[in-house]
């Protein structure tokens, strides 16, 4: 067991699902999962264990932000010995042609946390997803004509911005939206040599206002969970 994760290594998947919300967790667990069983109570954080389509897969609840996020994929890959780690959050759209509950892949991460900056005291590194798993996310949209954007999200430290125009500066160099932990995961993933990648769901729009209710943000988004579960 490791110190946020109360499951003996056995208990968890070589692929895990992260979803920030544990209740999202325990939704996939319960909609997608064959045969799940809670592994992970600790602090409220859910994790599951189950099978989909005859894989073994774990769904593990990681929180909000890069630091709380930080601890269950350190604990994951060194604990655990994850291989694969797919994030399946929401996102604030940053552009008027995306739209709520449109899927962005993440292939990038431009993030606005200094956690990096420790690490290369002289240059920016760019956190970037596994290619093969997003070519595999892309295989799979185009063959079930699932739409999608791809490119460079934004990991923000911040939920609630002082300036509420400030998204318009990242949105003139493309990026598309914004989450949370992204950039975080994709940096972690390459230090350890495993696989990451982001796949979204748009859940508000800064452009145009409009957003998802807590319900929907919790008990829908299937078209993003389905794209993870059918690459690994």
């Amino acid at each position: 067991m490791s110190l946020h994760i109360s499951a003996n290594k056995d208990e968890v998947a070589d692929t895990v699902l992260l979803p920030g919300d544990p209740l999202r967790a325990k939704w996939i667990a319960n909609t997608f999962l064959e045969n799940a069983v809670c592994y992970n109570e600790v602090r409220g954080m859910l994790g599951f264990t189950g099978n989909y389509n005859g894989k073994r897969i774990s769904i593990q609840g990681s929180g909000m932000g890069i630091p709380s996020a930080l601890i269950y994929y350190h604990e994951l890959i060194k604990e655990y010995g994850v291989k694969t780690l797919i994030r399946v959050g929401t996102a604030g759209s940053y552009h008027e042609a995306i739209n709520v509950k449109d899927v962005v892949l993440a292939m990038s991460a431009s993030t606005t946390s200094s956690i990096n900056n420790r690490q290369f005291d002289h240059g920016s590194y760019a956190p970037t997803a596994d290619f093969d798993l997003l070519m595999r996310a892309v295989q799979y949209a185009n063959d079930n004509n699932i739409a999608f954007k791809a490119g460079n999200v934004l990991s923000s430290d911040q939920f609630y911005e002082k300036d509420p125009d400030s998204y318009k500066k990242w949105a003139d160099y493309g990026v598309l939206c914004a989450e949370m932990e992204a950039a975080g995961l994709y940096t972690i993933a390459a230090k350890n040599k495993v696989k990451a990648l982001a796949i979204l769901t748009i859940s508000d729009s800064l452009v145009n206002k409009t957003s998802c209710s807590t319900a929907e943000r919790e008990n829908t988004f299937h078209t993003m969970v389905k794209i993870a579960l059918n690459i690994v």
